[in-house]
């Protein structure tokens, strides 16, 4: 699992059958000081995470495993909201 903040929104007119209804999110990766960590990447919603929010994702093989139907093509999932994160600096 890792960080990120919701940083906008996809709009696709067609979709994969499995990920009709989902919504799509563009996700800066941050690591444990909110300090962006990569490129942006796009992320199927499984939690109705809002624009500005500080979430957490998984990847591979756990974020095709977190929608449902199972084993859809993706890459990144959002799984969680963040409300408050405490790290040792």
């Amino acid at each position: 699992m890792y960080l990120g903040q919701v940083i906008g929104t996809v709009v696709a007119e067609r979709k994969y059958a499995g990920l009709e209804g989902k919504k799509l999110l563009i996700v800066q990766p941050l690591d444990h000081r909110h300090q962006p960590t990569g490129e942006p990447q796009v992320a199927v919603d499984t939690v109705r995470a809002g624009p500005g929010e500080l979430v957490y994702l998984v990847g591979s093989r756990e974020a095709s495993l977190a929608c449902d139907p199972w084993f859809v093509p993706v890459d990144a999932a959002i799984v969680g909201i963040v409300d408050q994160l405490d790290a040792v600096p």
